[in-house]
């Protein structure tokens, strides 16, 4: 039987803009639970919460204060229970976030620790000693900007931060820290969850000497954490340990899985991602950057996918093109003259031709873009501290649409966390279904094809060489042969054909005297066994 996971649809689910229950403008469990159904009809195997623990909020859940209690603004255990139950009986499984790396300072740990060099908790945290001119002990940078390190004076020591001041790494170099930490996944495995997405997995643990890293001169971007190259501050080889660890307690339960962010790209993260998921006792998928990025080209996903299959023979991928930390696909790849809704269509079809599995974030079943706002309804660190040079992250996490004409586009009675914008309600769940031809018929019809072909499941993947601007590749499973081409311009693309075929599933092109014509962001599923394209 293959494991649930290896073809799964995964639906992410950014709790504080999904649905409102309570009118207090941000979204919550009892909300969730309300619109599962709507996972459950577009065709999603389970659904990935981004955090809900108890939190200060200052990097919007990612700075956990209790990691076995739900945030009151997102409800209680018991709502947590019920979601759970809804979405089992709905045969959804429920993934959720683990931020491990580190943890708010406000957790009740670094409270402890930051006090003195001798209570229980003290090497709890990633302390070091200041230089003899009393500057940090190396030149390692945060994430968001400055130093990796903060000063405490009560403790006359820095501690390590790859994020916010307010986001203290852990020490994993604790064999007490490595055990808490299992034993507060294991209370959610027994509440029932079915896997879990594992934060910033390479920056578990740090090089224990503490050296610096060296420069990367090849990075022109506005941020400061690109100036190096990060070979002491993350990606250290005893990750693997404690991988090994986590994998052995969810063997411990049936049918559970971990799926990985790597925060790095290119070949970096295909060797990582080969590393943590080799053979069968770490991680079950990674995922990295590779096409959360800009780039729109077929040698783009050409190179990803090779690069994963080839590089990490072993392991198993996660592709997605949107999440909560990156604008928005179809603003991000929308070139001039292209249509919005073309390109939503074909972002869908070629996800569901890629080969492991998939993962949407809330919203791009719609065609959602991103969302324009001003300095004044920012409320994300990055964008705070650099804004205009970088836009942040609240674009891409405004509000769930569902009801063009209700106040708030549906998604809260009160005012929302973050805009609700015409230009986004106009993409409401509402006006979709009334139209057969929207992104969200697309999104439906497209995942259910997928559901339906093998090939597109678990086949091989062989490509295809048709120059740019065509990606084309055969998917191959137990004699099953179906041809994938998408035209990834805005302008109508004509191949050669050469072979007998049949245009299947929810095209968008046609055949004609041996060519293949495809429109504007066009793309068709072939079936037929050798064929080849050309110009």
């Amino acid at each position: 039987m293959v494991e649930w996971w290896r073809d799964a649809v995964i639906y992410q689910i950014y709790p504080r803009s999904f649905q409102d229950s309570d009118g207090d403008g941000i979204g919550d469990l009892r909300g969730i639970t309300r619109r599962l159904d709507h996972v459950r009809d577009l065709g999603a195997d389970a659904i990935w919460l981004s955090p809900i623990f108890t939190s200060p909020m200052k990097d919007m859940g990612y700075d956990v204060s209790d990691y076995t209690d739900i945030d009151p603004i997102f409800g209680s255990l018991a709502d947590f229970d019920a979601l759970i139950a809804r979405a089992h009986d709905l045969g959804l499984k429920v993934i959720i976030d683990q931020v491990i790396s580190h943890s708010s300072d406000k957790h009740p740990w670094f409270v402890e620790s930051r006090r003195d060099r001798s209570n229980p908790k003290a090497d709890w945290y990633v302390w070091a000693e200041p230089k003899p001119d009393g500057t940090p002990p190396n030149n390692w940078p945060s994430v968001f900007g400055g130093p990796a390190w903060e000063w405490e004076p009560r403790r006359r020591q820095y501690y390590m931060h790859n994020f916010l001041t307010e986001q203290p790494d852990l020490n994993m170099w604790n064999p007490e820290v490595q055990d808490v930490l299992i034993g507060s996944m294991r209370f959610w495995l027994k509440r029932g969850v079915d896997g879990f997405r594992l934060d910033t997995v390479n920056y578990y643990f740090h090089d224990a000497k503490l050296r610096d890293n060296p420069p990367n001169r090849k990075h022109t971007g506005p941020d400061t954490f690109g100036f190096q190259r990060h070979i002491h501050s993350k990606n250290q080889p005893e990750n693997i340990g404690f991988l090994k660890r986590l994998r052995a307690l969810t063997d411990e339960f049936p049918d559970r899985m971990m799926v990985g962010e790597v925060g790095d790209g290119g070949q970096a993260a295909i060797d990582i991602m080969a590393q943590y998921t080799a053979g069968d006792d770490r991680l079950h998928m990674c995922y990295s950057f590779e096409m959360l990025s800009p780039e729109f080209t077929a040698a783009h996903f050409r190179r990803a996918i090779q690069g994963v299959r080839l590089g990490a023979p072993d392991g198993h991928s996660c592709w997605s093109f949107s999440n909560h930390d990156v604008v928005r696909h179809v603003s991000r790849w929308e070139k001039e003259g292209a249509d919005p809704v073309a390109l939503a269509r074909q972002a869908i079809a070629m996800l569901c031709s890629f080969p492991g599995t998939i993962c949407l974030y809330q919203g791009e079943e719609l065609g959602q873009l991103e969302s324009a706002l001003v300095y004044e309804e920012l409320t994300d660190p990055p964008a705070l501290r650099f804004w205009p040079e970088i836009k942040g992250r609240d674009g891409c996490r405004t509000p769930m649409v569902w009801e063009a004409s209700a106040p708030n586009a549906g998604f809260s009675s009160g005012k929302p966390w973050l805009p609700v914008k015409p230009e986004q309600a106009a993409h409401a769940v509402d006006l979709q279904e009334e139209q057969a031809d929207s992104v969200l018929a697309a999104y439906r019809e497209t995942i259910a094809f997928r559901k339906a072909r093998p090939a597109l499941r678990w086949g091989d993947i062989e490509f295809m060489k048709p120059a740019e601007p065509c990606l084309s590749f055969r998917r191959v499973h137990e004699g099953q042969e179906l041809t994938c081409v998408f035209n990834l311009s805005p302008k109508p693309l004509s191949l050669r054909l050469k072979g007998q075929a049949a245009i299947c599933g929810p095209s968008h092109g046609g055949l004609a005297a041996g060519r293949l014509e495809l429109p504007a962001n066009g793309f068709v599923w072939l079936e037929g066994q050798g064929l080849r394209l050309g110009r």
